[in-house]
């Protein structure tokens, strides 16, 4: 079993939770999101034009790059976060240009080496997996795919041909952070998943509250929380590790008790 299969086989959702690398201390901000209850974490490799990203992740990723991060940063980053939590599953989520710009085999080669579990690229649609998929493959990196309110059963085989790990569902058809979805159309949404694929399903975009995420703890196999971690880096600095480990608890105290209910 792989640290993301485990992670998804608890007998409640996984509480998914999204930082932005480089952005405050981000060691530290790792071992909270940890300590408060993240059963997955996903990295944000930072970049000049994120497309799919709102304006609190649009700020992260400014703040980190002008601190000068580097994808060699992250990937130091992201070896230290294994050495300390051996059992913890770390995606990276980004975009094409820092991912291939040096080559696929090098970007799964340096994954492979630092302990990523998995990679989500957000500009890479599944008509162009050749650039990355077989070598993240060969290289046991899952690679996990998004689907969106608008990705029909027509178009979903191949969002789902060659996709692992879990299918991230961006409930809304915008950006990160602005909004949530009506819970009935992620239930449907959800249901709907579920029918043509055996992979988990977590649920993002716009996720805040422990009231939302229990909702969506009750129907999906994942939450996935971003904007708002990232905001209290926005707000905390380097200090944030306190506020993000009391969010992160209070978010994974709900999901646990939404399926008890």
């Amino acid at each position: 079993m792989t640290r993301l299969s485990a992670a998804f086989s608890k007998q409640h959702a996984a509480l998914v939770t999204f930082i932005t690398a480089g952005d405050g201390d981000t060691a530290a901000n790792l071992d909270a999101l940890v300590d408060g209850g993240a059963d997955v974490i996903e990295l944000g490799m930072p970049f000049t034009d994120p497309m799919a990203d709102g304006p609190a992740i649009q700020e992260a990723n400014i703040r980190s790059l002008s601190a000068g991060t580097t994808t060699a940063d992250i990937f130091a980053i992201a070896a230290a976060f294994r050495t300390r939590h051996p059992d913890t599953p770390l995606v990276l989520m980004g975009y094409a240009n820092p991912m291939t710009i040096r080559g696929g085999e090098w970007f799964a080669s340096e994954c492979n080496k630092a302990g990523v579990d998995g990679v989500i690229c957000v500009d890479i649609p599944p008509e162009e997996d050749a650039e990355l998929g077989p070598l993240l493959r060969s290289a046991g990196i899952d690679l996990i795919r998004l689907a969106t309110p608008t990705t029909d059963k027509a178009r979903l085989p191949a969002v789902l041909d060659g996709a692992s790990g879990f299918l991230y569902y961006v409930s809304v058809a915008g950006i990160t952070g602005l909004q949530q979805a009506a819970q009935t159309s992620i239930d449907e949404a959800v249901a709907r998943l579920k029918a043509y694929t055996d992979l988990p399903v977590a649920v993002g975009f716009g996720v805040r509250t422990p009231e939302q995420a229990a909702n969506i703890a009750r129907v999906a196999d994942g939450v996935v929380v971003g904007s708002a971690l990232v905001e209290l880096v926005a707000q905390h600095g380097s200090n944030a590790a306190g506020a993000l480990q009391d969010y992160v608890a209070s978010l994974k105290h709900a999901i646990v008790a939404a399926r008890k209910a």
